[in-house]
């Protein structure tokens, strides 16, 4: 082993590397696994708290430079992987067994693209790694099977125990798969609270990094019966620039916050058209609403998304532009707002150590 560098050196030196999203060291936060040093090679792994870790580059840069001045160091090996960590656990909300993290996609009113927002969430999610699944609770406009294209009805084992439908690598329940064709549900807030039980409860998801919960718009039974039923890490909002569509959506920001679930952030849908011939911005709905309300309420802004006609062809077609990879188009600023959304839950879990209280 050549002088000076030793393991003790190196974690020492890796001390000083921090994780510019969770504002503390790397050591510290136990991301640092595996050291060892040998004839001055290190090598190490570094656990990311998420698959779609939008920093790994920079924490990459950092290790290298920390450890490049470390007498004695020759070469670094670095390896990583990734472990997202659990959201809270609350004494009176039985966790979903498997599943670390539930993530609700909301908007104050319909039409603003919610339901495409969640499908190309837990698309992109799943593409860059993570294990998702997808539950359609807008009971009454159940799209989600027709933006993933597929009509294949869940499985039942028992009476207890549904298989749910996986597609592009999600695992997905829905009740159009279980009602489908033009039948309307005429249904009251306690059916609708049973079925989301369901749902929640007999559907075997196994092993999930995210579960996430497309909620039909407003602030009705079906949120409360989620927010009720388990502990929720936290809220997407989805809104268009216009003040209509805001409006709507800080009643559904001040809901969250009255019953304690976080808001991860908010989606600007719809945001502005590229157009094809003059390669101009056209602010269709306006501009810059949906950023200036997520400062006004101190909750982060999660990014634009473009009018894309490919975005509306994936939905229409069933193959979302998630599903073409990052550089499809449309896809991008789909594949940004997943990376913001995964960073964003990993440091609200892994800074949650205030005491929860439960209004509801």
């Amino acid at each position: 082993m050549a002088s000076g560098a030793s393991e003790a050196a190196v974690l020492e030196a890796l001390r000083g590397v921090i994780d510019p999203e969770l504002h503390k060291d790397i050591v510290t936060l136990k991301m640092v696994k595996l050291v060892q040093v040998n004839d001055g090679i290190v090598s190490l792994q570094v656990t990311l708290t998420t698959p779609a870790c939008p920093l790994r580059e920079t924490i990459e840069k950092d290790i290298r430079a920390a450890l490049g001045k470390v007498a004695g160091v020759k070469d670094v090996m670095l390896r990583f992987d990734s472990s997202v960590p659990e959201g809270r656990r609350l004494q009176d909300k039985a966790p979903i067994a498997g599943v670390k993290n539930i993530v609700a996609v909301a908007s104050g009113k319909g039409g603003v693209g919610k339901t495409t927002v969640a499908v190309n969430l837990a698309i992109a999610l799943r593409q860059m790694g993570a294990a998702v699944g997808l539950l359609d609770a807008d009971v009454y406009g159940p799209n989600v099977p027709v933006m993933l294209g597929t009509t294949e009805q869940p499985k039942a084992l028992d009476e207890k125990t549904i298989i749910p439908v996986q597609t592009y690598g999600v695992k997905m329940i829905s009740m159009g798969l279980l009602n489908p064709g033009d039948k309307p549900l005429v249904w009251r807030g306690p059916m609708l609270h049973s079925v989301i039980q369901q749902f929640l409860r007999s559907v075997r998801w196994g092993q999930l990094d995210y579960l996430i919960v497309d909620l039909p718009p407003g602030t009705g039974d079906v949120q409360l019966s989620l927010i009720q039923s388990v502990a929720v890490s936290g809220a997407v909002i989805v809104t268009t620039p216009s003040i209509v569509a805001l409006a709507d959506v800080r009643k559904a920001v001040e809901m969250f916050r009255q019953v304690n679930v976080e808001i991860i952030g908010v989606v600007e849908n719809m945001s502005y058209f590229a157009c094809p011939h003059c390669q101009g911005r056209i602010d269709v709905f306006g501009h810059g609403e949906g950023e200036r309300m997520a400062k006004q309420f101190d909750v982060p802004f999660l990014g634009e998304i473009e009018i894309d006609p490919q975005i509306r062809i994936g939905g229409d077609t069933g193959k979302p532009v998630a599903s073409l990879g990052q550089d499809a188009s449309g896809a991008k600023s789909m594949y940004a707002m997943a990376c913001k959304v995964a960073a964003r839950i990993s440091v609200v879990n892994l800074s949650a150590t205030a005491p929860v209280v439960e209004i509801l």
